[in-house]
């Protein structure tokens, strides 16, 4: 019989920083990583990195650091992921499904086989709404409703905190694993070309269609089989416009 190791969760989670702005936040951020077990870190376009300022407030997790990632666009950053969870403390005119940070670390912790981002925003604005609708959940962390804006590294420290609670529990589960996110990516896209294709989208004033349509597919957690299937529709229905025309 041979056995099969599946990664566990520490192995499976990436943190995922965008334009963080102070180097400082990087290093914080990657010992509140390190104190809980996690140690990939990817950064998107960080304004200063590597600096002095984000080793000194590593404080010993300079290996976190070493390893760091650094992506030019989150579509890079999120290459290969299952799930991806978008941490916003702001509420969103088309709200995106909802988790806590326990009910995102069970998650996590079920689905064992799967690639997993946790995306944190700049510190200041967080994600803006394009980078959350690249995510299938939008978690919030419980605060003070007059005061909700979290530090970055303290952001960091209880999510990790939390994946570390639910780990422990050692749930594993077969998984029948969503499509990756850069190939809905690509459906998405294909999906927006024919409906301006047969007039169904305005590409000038796409509206609130595309974004609950993504919304939509999103929450669905198509397969790799499910896209190749609706992409071919599509691909059959570009045919027939350009054959009647």
């Amino acid at each position: 019989m041979t056995l099969i190791l599946l990664p566990t969760l520490f192995d499976r989670i990436r943190i995922v920083l965008i334009a963080t702005s102070h180097p400082g936040n990087i290093g914080a951020a990657a010992r509140a990583m390190k104190t809980m077990g996690f140690e990939r870190l990817v950064l998107v376009e960080p304004k200063s990195y590597p600096n002095v300022d984000a080793t000194a407030r590593a404080s010993g997790a300079d290996d976190v650091l070493a390893n760091a990632v650094v992506c030019d666009s989150l579509e890079q950053a999120l290459t290969g992921c299952h799930y991806v969870f978008g941490l916003s403390a702001r509420e969103r005119t088309i709200p995106w499904p909802q988790m806590s940070p326990c009910e995102c670390a069970q998650y996590s912790a079920d689905h064992s086989e799967a690639e997993i981002a946790l995306v944190f925003g700049r510190e200041h604005s967080g994600l803006t709404n394009g980078e959350l609708e690249a995510c299938h959940y939008h978690v919030q962390i419980d605060a003070n409703p007059n005061y909700p804006s979290l530090n970055l590294a303290a952001a960091v420290q209880i999510m990790c905190y939390e994946l570390r609670l639910a780990g422990a529990e050692g749930v594993v589960k077969g998984d029948v694993l969503p499509a990756p996110v850069e190939e809905l990516e690509r459906f998405f896209e294909h999906l927006e070309q024919v409906m301006i294709d047969v007039e169904f989208l305005n590409p000038e004033q796409p509206g609130h269609i595309a974004r609950r349509l993504r919304r939509l597919f999103l929450k669905a957690q198509p397969e790799k089989q499910d896209i190749n299937i609706l992409r071919g529709v599509l691909s059959a229905v570009q045919k027939r416009l350009r054959s009647n025309t």
